[in-house]
């Protein structure tokens, strides 16, 4: 069973950005900060703020790019590179518009989904078997409003569900990194939102 090494959440890095439903994977970073002995500070070689922590006994590296998230892939594949990390052993958390705001969902490998961070990661490490964390933020119900609505806060009650999500998430993540995926699938999506 291999476990997870890298953990990468996505999102933008301007302050104006911070509270935005695409910002979601980073969202995941802090609550993680909140439960483990994790400290940040920006790396340069890999154009992101780095961290690591050991998690059930297991060493696992952190990565929030400061890239912008059409160009996350080349912040992940410079650690991934760095540390000879392959991708199976990364975990990816990301908002998805395709799920109900609340609901989170772990699966490995598939497409990008239209999501431009996951879609430049895919190109940047010539491969999507890595595991992803899908945390959902809904969908405004009109392609045409995508770009906006990723990029604007979520209602109050929108906010809470996907925090939720993220707190369950965090509770199910020594599951998830020691490579109990199956059980931590089950337990993630039995979860009644």
């Amino acid at each position: 069973m291999t476990h997870i090494k890298l953990i990468v959440g996505l999102g933008n890095p301007e302050l104006r950005y911070k509270d935005t439903r695409h910002n979601a994977g980073f969202w995941f970073i802090d609550e993680l900060v909140r439960h483990y002995p994790l400290e940040f500070k920006f790396d340069s070689r890999f154009k992101g703020e780095s961290g690591t922590s050991h998690i059930n006994a297991l060493h696992v590296r952190f990565l929030r790019p400061r890239t912008y998230m059409n160009e996350s892939g080349r912040s992940v594949v410079l650690m991934m590179r760095y540390f000879d990390i392959q991708p199976g052993s990364v975990l990816v958390v990301h908002d998805d518009l395709d799920l109900d705001s609340g609901i989170v969902r772990l699966k490995k490998g598939g497409g990008h989904g239209g999501h431009n961070g996951l879609r430049d990661l895919i190109r940047e490490i010539g491969s999507n078997e890595f595991f992803r964390l899908r945390l959902g933020i809904g969908h405004p119900g009109n392609s045409d409003e995508v770009t906006n609505y990723v990029l604007h806060r979520p209602r109050v009650e929108e906010r809470l569900l996907i925090l939720r999500a993220i707190t369950q998430s965090v509770e199910l993540i020594e599951l998830i990194i020691s490579g109990d995926h199956a059980t931590a699938m089950n337990k993630l999506h039995s979860i009644d939102n």
